[in-house]
């Protein structure tokens, strides 16, 4: 990656001719050559072979201007097929890169022409779709730069690409967690955790507590499917130390691209406050954070001003804490500052398994537990009676006791209604059992009345709607500070208008740890028929989430737009986030027609079912047919 300034940018692009070859930096507008090619990758930890772009992993910053039209010469180096897909970005669908939805792929010796307008302006990236040539090192950077002038200031810009290489190849990961799905889990809990427990909880609840879990096939450390990887910033390791430079007092712009196989980063620069203006390409109104979640494949651009004439570490904590990526910001060449220890590993909850409805019913056990409500009035001894008497049948003939919420005057708690029960919604366990009904939207419900839990043992946090009531998941800024969180995100110019969705489409985010099957709808890809929409119409998608892993959800083609409680402000995303326990909500504008690729971007669950074909019926025949496509070779 190389400096460039913004006067450089715009210098650049007005200088260069039609014609760029791209070497190991940047290159500007027309027409552009990419190859696919074996590499080595050198992570200062291990090195292995893999796959990249014009030689290197990651591949070119490419660099776009709102407006122009690209023509993309990709030839392909390897001796399999393979294939490049623009992240996030608005195209005709047979220039998606998606191979067999969007195009055939390109074959090992050929060269494929991509020619497509570029709508929009931002921060994207590009990577392989075949295979796990993207957790292998195949994936790049994309700059556009807009029509009109940026909405803020910024001396100079850096790309932040975050990556998670693993010394395994991604055929042999995958492999291996066939075989044993908690193969890389190296925070398995052991007899002294139990003990350690048993200290704190009771040796009945520590014991019921592991029952529980047992049953489900899972611990309460399954965050991360894949551990043992070193995170890189730039494709350069925490040891290598990727740097920017600055001169204190300038403003410096710094695009976060998570282009991981399967982990989440947590996002800090100790001594700096960083102001969110973009999120997954688009403006937002400006939000000052101290810390920031970047989902898989996420981008984020962030506003940073160092006035001292000091270094400062761009620290990215993995969601699990079994790694970090580091980076440094500094005046000067050589210079670095302190990095943070990382931070206990989260633990899971029963919430996170969709199981404690917002509540710490281990709290409630005692039956003296109040909770005091926003109006300042107090609900007190919610004895949960219905708990030792009200039992989930499951499919399996075993009973889940003790899901009932009715309070002492028999009326029923808000937020713990269980509608989503009532329609027949399930949850696949990992022994294939499924538990009936989960609709966590009321749990967001709940989450938003701003209940105080604080009676339940102290282990309330508070509510964010993105995640479940209590999760063990949900962050904290690691100096106590913001923490950015999806509610926080207001588009700074509604992209489309708002009006009322014309459907809805569930889609139960499922899968099965013992097997490591990932699904939608308990169904997997090659068993699913294509989801179809009619050009025209504005579809609500409702993700239900009845895993216990973090899912972001990617829609090739067109925007989704979150739901997160702003009405027209709702931001505009090219990737939703769902957390464990919990219901999310996006609508998307259907003004694309063909056929797109929608799938969770953790690379292994999209590989063994979490992937749905979307077709995208009717519309103008012009758009449809539009740039031809050129296949040479063929």
């Amino acid at each position: 990656m190389i400096t460039i300034t913004r006067q450089y940018v715009v210098g650049a692009v007005m200088g260069l001719g039609l014609v760029a070859a791209l070497g190991s930096g940047s290159a500007q507008a027309g027409e552009y050559n990419i190859t696919i090619d074996p590499v080595t990758i050198d992570t200062g930890d291990f090195t292995r072979s893999g796959v990249g772009f014009n030689g290197a992993s990651p591949g070119p910053v490419l660099r776009f201007k709102e407006g122009e039209n690209v023509t993309i010469n990709v030839t392909n180096n390897l001796s399999e097929d393979s294939s490049i897909h623009w992240h996030g970005l608005i195209l005709p669908f047979q220039q998606d890169g998606v191979p067999n939805i969007s195009y055939p792929g390109i074959k090992s010796g050929e060269t494929f022409t991509y020619n497509f307008p570029i709508k929009q302006s931002g921060t994207y990236w590009f990577h392989s779709h075949s295979g796990f040539q993207e957790p292998d090192g195949a994936y790049g950077a994309i700059v556009i730069e807009p029509k009109e002038r940026e909405p803020y200031r910024y001396d100079r810009e850096y790309v932040v690409q975050l990556a998670d290489a693993h010394p395994h190849s991604g055929n042999r990961i995958m492999r291996n967690l066939k075989m044993m799905a908690d193969y890389y889990n190296r925070k398995q809990q052991t007899v002294f955790d139990f003990f350690k427990d048993s200290e704190k909880m009771g040796l009945g609840a520590a014991l019921s507590d592991r029952m529980a879990w047992g049953d489900m096939r899972m611990m309460a450390t399954d965050i991360e499917d894949l551990q043992g990887f070193t995170p890189l910033i730039n494709g350069k390791g925490p040891d290598q130390n990727w740097t920017g430079l600055f001169k204190p007092g300038e403003r410096v712009r710094l695009r976060f691209i998570n282009s991981s196989a399967m982990t989440y980063f947590d996002i800090r620069i100790p001594g700096l406050k960083m102001t969110v203006v973009q999120a997954d390409g688009n403006n937002v109104q400006p939000v000052s954070v101290d810390e920031f979640r970047i989902a898989v494949a996420e981008t984020y651009d962030v506003i940073v001003r160092p006035a001292e004439d000091k270094a400062y570490t761009i620290f990215a904590e993995s969601m699990g804490r079994t790694a970090y990526a580091r980076g440094t910001l500094a005046p000067r060449e050589g210079l670095t500052a302190e990095v943070p220890d990382l931070r206990k590993s989260p633990l899971l909850t029963m919430a996170d398994m969709g199981m404690s409805h917002g509540m710490d019913h281990g709290a409630m056990a005692m039956g003296s537990a109040t909770h005091e409500m926003p109006d300042g009035s107090s609900m007190s001894g919610a004895a949960h009676d219905a708990h030792s008497s009200t039992t989930h049948k499951m499919p399996d003939g075993s009973e889940m006791k003790g899901a009932g919420h009715a309070v002492p005057d028999g009326s029923q708690m808000q937020g713990a209604e269980h509608q989503g029960m009532a329609q027949g919604g399930r949850h696949q366990m990992s022994d294939d059992a499924m538990m009936k009904g989960m609709d966590h939207s009321a749990q967001g419900a709940m989450a938003q009345s701003g209940m105080d839990h604080s009676m339940h043992g102290g282990m309330a946090k508070e509510a964010d709607s993105f995640y479940a009531f209590n999760s063990g998941l949900m962050p904290s800024a690691a100096n106590g500070g913001k923490f950015l969180s999806y509610n926080d995100l207001k588009a700074q110019k509604p992209l489309y208008k708002q009006r009322p969705p014309t459907r809805e489409i569930e889609l139960r985010l499922t899968g099965n740890m013992e097997r490591y099957i990932w699904s939608i709808n308990g169904v997997k890809f090659k068993d699913a028929e294509p989801i179809r929409l009619k050009y025209g119409e504005r579809v609500r998608f409702k993700f239900v989430n009845e895993t216990m892993m973090t899912h972001p959800m990617h829609l090739h083609g067109m925007w989704s737009i979150l739901d997160n409680g702003n009405g027209k402000w709702n931001p505009i995303k090219h990737v939703v986030s769902v957390s464990p326990g919990t219901t999310v909500y996006m609508e998307t504008e259907v003004d694309a027609p063909g056929q797109w690729a929608f799938h969770c971007h953790l690379s292994y669950h999209a590989d063994t079912g979490m992937f749905r074909k979307v077709v995208v019926e009717g519309g103008p025949k012009e758009q449809a047919d539009a740039s031809a496509v050129r296949h040479e070779g063929h």
